[in-house]
């Protein structure tokens, strides 16, 4: 009998103890996660303004960058370059890097997809010949669908929404 109740009287502090160490797990799970979107907000921001400042252009209707635009692409190879060491000081193994490519609205949406993942794709290549680890990285197009003014009417308008961005997703 004494047996007995010593069991019940474990197995009633052990399940406790089973709850308690699930809910730790839990609560360090969601600060892990917050940590994580913290970290990948910041580079983001960083990475964005990065890119915003070293735009490559390109030849009209074309994949072909314009000249002048080695500089700017080791610029951003360093910014990536700078995130990873960043992400992996956090712990982070697992993430991506992505070149997404936009166009302004003229032209058909099926064009403008195809030509600005065309375009993110030569920015893709070109990073990953400055150093940027190429399963580190991919490249994405779309189109028109994100553009920064609307409507871009005026060539300083679709100018504007002619671009590419540098993101991480952790």
């Amino acid at each position: 009998m004494r047996r007995l109740v010593v069991l019940v009287l474990f197995g009633a502090l052990s399940i406790p103890a089973a709850a308690h160490a699930q809910a730790w797990d839990a609560a360090k799970g969601i600060v892990g996660k917050a940590t994580t979107g913290s970290l990948e907000r910041e580079i983001n921001r960083r990475l964005l303004a990065e890119s915003r400042r070293n735009q490559c252009s390109f030849v009209t209707d074309s994949d072909k960058l314009a000249p002048g635009c080695d500089a700017k692409v080791r610029r951003l190879a360093n910014a990536l370059i700078d995130a990873k060491k960043r992400i992996n000081g956090a712990g982070i193994k697992n993430f991506k890097f992505v070149v997404a490519g936009h166009t302004d609205s003229r032209g058909s949406a099926s064009h403008n997809k195809e030509l600005s993942a065309r375009r993110a794709a030569v920015i893709e290549r070109e990073l990953i010949r400055k150093g940027v680890p190429k399963d580190d990285i991919e490249s994405v197009g779309m189109g028109s669908e994100r553009r920064l003014v609307k409507p871009d009417d005026t060539p300083a308008k679709q100018a504007r929404n002619r671009r590419y961005e540098l993101q991480v997703r952790l």
